[in-house]
């Protein structure tokens, strides 16, 4: 799997907010997109407990990119 970009990410979540908007996220600006980490995360829950099936799979995705896990040794280890 390539290594996608904060840009790339950051299209993904404003394209699914613009997909979702009316039925998921309707208390939003219109104009409104999501510009750090903590925001996108909101709006990928929004899609998530509102939307169909298709928006929980897409924003599970993207979240996954946003919070990708780590092969790091946790301080417990």
């Amino acid at each position: 799997m390539s290594m996608v970009g904060q840009e790339a990410i950051a299209d993904g979540v404003n394209r699914l907010l613009d997909d979702y908007r009316l039925r998921c996220a309707w208390f939003l600006r219109s104009d409104y997109y999501p510009t750090n980490l903590e925001a996108r995360l909101r709006v990928l829950d929004y899609v998530e407990r509102r939307g169909d099936r298709e928006g929980f799979r897409r924003a599970a995705e993207l979240r996954r990119w946003l919070l990708p896990t780590s092969n790091a040794p946790s301080a417990g280890s």
